[in-house]
């Protein structure tokens, strides 16, 4: 018997994995003689046992040092990643994409980590090279590009090769309905180690566990929210359409509240204001709220997805504040400049044949 089919047995008895143990599945997993069917059987146990904050802690711990290093450490103390773990199925718009460039348009720097569409029509990915944003991999380029648009995106399969060996699995069991700890593993690995950070969750059964498994990773300070809708869908990120469950972690641990449109002063917005489509068309919807003629409630989105990151960064005292430092950025100009640089930015530096 394999040591992952031992690991395996334990959890089938509902045992949870001791960190040991889970670094040594970690491992297995990325391994090409491990067969599919003993990785698919480890993960459909390690889900129906239900996955423990030590686990997916565990977990994450070993993806990230297996990441490949953008060398932006000496970045890292100050910025933050603005990511969902997506799977809402709730068909929202590029939210926490187009937060991270007001956040940027700002002076923040966003260490961005994300991927192309998996369950929505738009991925972080699809969204970013539709401005024209390299999916690049260079240091050298990466570092140029927080230097001068304090903003870098990290194409997840790229920083990740040890997925590889785990893709066609994780492709069998979503074919089959059949959710993994993958599913939620990608927002906490990001390959520059961010030390802030806002996470949108896909259920609100997630929001205290993935705070908790950020707060051990050491990360400095973040919430994680998820949106409960009216009709009963969700979205990974903060709305003015919902209710928004928040958890906070590093420094901001005490936070454990909902948030509510009406209780932080937005007009509540109907899902039809921040459904989102294809990245062109996505784009376009962002062309209209630079020219002033957006859906209100999808800017009310924006802008209090941006006011809780700049709380996160301390670049404010409240919420309130950081709503008006966000609108200002999206209708002042700000963000519509610093759309233009990027695009001039990516044009210029192309990377060597």
């Amino acid at each position: 018997m394999s040591q992952l089919s031992s690991i395996t047995l334990h959890l089938q008895s509902g045992q949870d994995l001791s960190e040991k143990d889970c670094s040594a599945a970690a491992l297995a997993l990325t391994l090409p003689e491990v067969s599919p069917a003993d990785k698919k059987a480890f993960l459909d146990a390690l889900h129906q046992k239900g996955e423990s904050v030590e686990e997916v802690t565990a977990f994450a711990r070993i993806f990230r040092k297996l990441a490949k290093d953008p060398q932006l450490s000496d970045i890292a103390p100050e910025a933050i990643d603005i990511v969902g773990t997506g799977g809402s199925g709730s068909k929202g718009y590029n939210i926490s994409s187009v937060t991270a460039f007001i956040v940027a348009a700002a002076g923040c720097k966003v260490l961005k980590h994300g991927n192309r569409a998996i369950t929505s029509q738009s991925g972080s990915a699809d969204f970013l090279s539709a401005w024209g944003i390299r999916m690049d991999t260079d240091p050298a380029l990466l570092r140029k590009a927080i230097e001068e648009l304090d903003f870098c995106f990290f194409f997840a399969p790229a920083f990740h090769p040890a997925f590889k060996e785990i893709m066609p699995v994780r492709k069998e069991m979503a074919a089959e309905g059949k959710r993994s700890v993958f599913n939620i593993l990608g927002p906490l690995i990001n390959p520059a180690k961010p030390a802030y950070q806002l996470l949108g969750v896909f259920s609100p059964d997630w929001v205290r566990p993935l705070a908790r498994t950020l707060h051990n990773l050491g990360l400095k300070r973040g919430l994680t929210v998820c949106s409960s809708l009216p009709g009963g869908g969700r979205m990974d990120e903060f709305t003015t359409a919902g209710e928004n469950l928040v958890s906070g972690f590093g420094s901001l641990e005490d936070i454990q509240e909902t948030w509510t449109a009406a209780g932080l002063g937005f007009p509540p917005a109907g899902m039809e204001q921040i459904r989102g489509g294809t990245a062109t068309e996505n784009k376009a919807i962002l062309e209209d709220i630079l020219a002033g003629n957006g859906r209100a409630g999808l800017v009310d989105t924006l802008a209090l997805n941006a006011a809780a990151a700049f709380l996160i960064l301390e670049k404010v005292d409240s919420l309130a504040e950081g709503e008006a430092l966000a609108r200002e950025i999206i209708l002042g100009g700000a963000l519509r400049t610093w759309l233009d640089k990027a695009q001039a930015f990516y044009k210029a530096t192309l990377p060597e044949a």
